[in-house]
């Protein structure tokens, strides 16, 4: 672990608390809490709490206050093998953000654009958060009735195609495992309550390179969607085109699927992904 004196964003961080304190705009606690995550954020190994309280100048309790604080909203989060404390996922989360913002959201933006031109329909992209679906971007259907779920919007991924389709790329066990930590909610008539009908839908999505959320999130609501892969095959996100019913009808669906598909795997390419198998 990193020990000595002070420097980089942590130190800077705490030379601002001593001049301003919490006067003006300055929030002392939220200062000192960012110091921490600053001086976690240089080191892999982590830091055990007194080392901690030496590389931001603050005391010991004041540090086990703010752990505490942090770690309980999943900021940070205690080794109990080498007892020192680490970035937790949370902060990781958000930092994803950023980087899925500049890496793959923008350059994804014309794909949707295309696909909502060719399906007259809502285009989404989504990624995978804790159980959930989360959309973060989407380019709407010019149609009288647009978008449901807004950018920032989340779905459980049992009941929704985005989600769907993510989980047809997880092994058994882990889609088992998610069932087991989120349940599956009856959100409308149509919504899978049980593992062995959410293994078929997965097992049709396979098959047919897309997943279908048929009312099973929003009664009146269809979605069609399919992966977006990385450099490791593995699941990026997932676009999807989202209407009514009654714009989507079940004699839609294989066009639509096979668009949806198809703009995925371009959308893969182009990211400098790659098609699994």
């Amino acid at each position: 672990m990193r020990k000595g004196p002070e420097r980089g964003p942590a130190k800077a961080v705490r030379r601002s608390i001593e001049e301003d304190g919490a006067a003006g705009d300055i929030v002392q606690s939220v200062d000192r809490a960012m110091a921490i995550l600053d001086a976690l954020g240089e080191d892999e190994e982590g830091y055990r709490l007194s080392d901690l309280a030496i590389r931001t100048g603050l005391s010991p309790s004041t540090v086990h206050r703010l752990l505490t604080t942090l770690e309980r909203r999943r900021f940070v989060e205690f080794d109990q093998t080498d007892s020192a404390w680490h970035v937790g996922r949370q902060a990781f989360s958000i930092g994803s953000a950023f980087v899925r913002r500049r890496n793959f959201v923008a350059p994804a933006l014309p794909f949707l654009r295309r696909l909502r031109d060719l399906t007259h329909e809502t285009a989404n992209l989504g990624v995978a958060d804790d159980g959930e679906v989360v959309v973060l971007t989407q380019v709407e259907s010019r149609e009288i009735m647009r978008a449901i779920t807004k950018v920032g919007g989340r779905a459980p991924m049992v009941t929704s195609g985005l989600g769907k389709a993510i989980l047809s790329t997880y092994a058994d066990e882990d889609v088992a495992a998610i069932i087991r930590r989120h349940g599956m909610k009856r959100l409308t008539p149509k919504s899978l309550v049980r593992a062995g009908d959410l293994r078929e839908a997965l097992e049709r999505t396979r098959r047919d390179g897309y997943a279908l959320d048929d009312e099973e999130y929003l009664a009146g609501l269809r979605c069609v969607a399919a992966v977006v892969y990385n450099d490791q095959a593995e699941a990026l996100a997932a676009i999807s085109v989202s209407g009514l019913a009654s714009r989507v009808p079940s004699e839609r669906l294989p066009q639509l699927g096979r668009l949806v598909r198809e703009t995925a795997q371009e959308l893969t390419l182009a990211l400098g992904g790659r098609m699994p198998g």
